[in-house]
């Protein structure tokens, strides 16, 4: 009989013209960008080819309908994140997960401090979820403003944040947190909700969604947060492209500073396309497809003696009741430097990326091989990842 899992995937697999134009390479770095499927490609051709144009710039018809794309797909991100409120909430375009984090930090973060206030942010994600805050906060220095970041605490054994040591933390003058959906290094669900509930009902959240929304569901009706930030490059969009979505309830109303500009309308376009693509697939049924290749890799690199799997150790047997990692694993060869082990996987055909992958707090001595994975994986990929791997033992 056939597995109709492994049917569903192999039609999926075959829309994605870059994968199956090298079935002698296995593109594994999907946390740094996704490949995109061929709707995507051909949104973008027909809209640069029948209606490009300068979007809210002319009442010219091409200039119309690309004004109603650009408006339309900002609709189309509130349905896509199940907002509970669309009416309330707004949307904004921006070139990435990073700009989009800094311009909340910018634009509305310094303008709800006042001297004495206390933010609590992530000092060991990505760099992204971390530079902008201290932006703000010298910002506000320079204005005479004291403003006090507070390290979000970690649990060192699991990679997942400490609820516990974070209620030490919080206090009256608690006005921000951010935070992280997916772990870009450790591969976890962060579980936000348990942030919510120390922190209480009136402190503003600002979600780095960049390796959740395109990977697996994300509901802002479910996440009690105010802000969700994420890049369209790693969600089957091209790249240049993100988005601020922001619930707009507590503090004031989220409107970018300055003067915005020509938008990425083509960016915009292939976001819509790639919304579309990612609901027809099921971001649920993609969700358990990358948790079962990356269970597949770390049952695998358990047996492996010569690797050390980074995040929650718990979670490295079969059948663990530890939640599993989201689409990545990361680890490093415990004798051979991790640069020098991306070179040898690429030459067997294998591309990941190995450095200290952008986390805040770490330099090129914290290197490890980073694999991510998506739709177009395969099991077979995995397996001959770990027998290539069990060959450096």
């Amino acid at each position: 009989m056939t597995d109709p899992v492994a049917g569903w995937q192999r039609s999926l697999r075959a829309q994605f013209p870059i994968v199956t134009g090298h079935p002698g390479l296995a593109y594994l770095d999907s946390a740094a960008t996704s490949q995109k499927p061929q709707p995507v490609l051909d949104a973008v051709q027909t809209y640069l080819t029948t209606s490009n144009a300068n979007a809210g710039r002319g009442s010219y018809p091409w200039a119309n309908t690309t004004t109603a794309l650009v408006e339309g797909a900002r609709e189309r991100v509130k349905e896509f994140l199940g907002d509970p409120e669309p009416g309330r909430s707004s949307v904004h375009f921006t070139g990435g997960t990073t700009e989009g984090l800094r311009s909340v930090a910018r634009d509305w973060l310094a303008d709800l401090l006042a001297d004495g206030d206390e933010i609590v942010v992530p000092f060991a994600d990505h760099q992204a979820n971390l530079s902008p805050w201290l932006e703000a906060r010298d910002l506000l220095a320079r204005r005479g403003v004291r403003v006090r970041v507070r390290e979000l605490p970690y649990q060192e054994s699991s990679g997942d944040y400490d609820p516990g040591a974070l209620a030490e933390v919080v206090g009256p003058r608690t006005r921000f947190v951010a935070a992280t959906h997916v772990h870009h290094v450790y591969g976890v669900d962060m579980n936000v909700d348990r942030i919510r509930r120390v922190v209480g009902p009136e402190v503003p959240i600002c979600l780095d969604a960049a390796q959740s929304v395109g990977h697996l569901p994300v509901s802002t009706a479910a996440l009690d947060v105010d802000f969700v930030v994420f890049s369209g490059h790693k969600a089957m969009a091209l790249p240049g492209t993100g988005a601020v979505w922001s619930r707009n309830l507590r503090g004031p109303v989220f409107r970018p500073g300055g003067w915005s500009g020509t938008p990425n309308t083509v960016g915009v376009v292939s976001l819509t396309a790639a919304l579309d693509w990612l609901d027809t697939a099921g971001t649920d049924r993609i969700e358990r497809w990358t948790v079962d290749l990356t269970s597949r890799l770390t049952d695998g690199l358990a047996r492996l003696e010569a690797y050390e799997v980074l995040g929650c150790r718990s979670s490295l047997t079969a059948g663990t009741e530890v939640q599993r990692r989201r689409s990545l694993v990361t680890f490093r060869h415990r004798g051979i430097d991790s640069r020098d082990l991306g070179f040898i996987l690429f030459s067997h055909g294998f591309m990941v990326r190995t450095d200290g992958h952008c986390q805040a707090g770490r330099d090129a001595a914290d290197g490890s091989v980073r694999v991510s994975l998506h739709v177009y994986n395969t099991p077979r990929e995995i397996d001959e990842l770990l027998s290539t791997l069990a060959t450096l033992q």
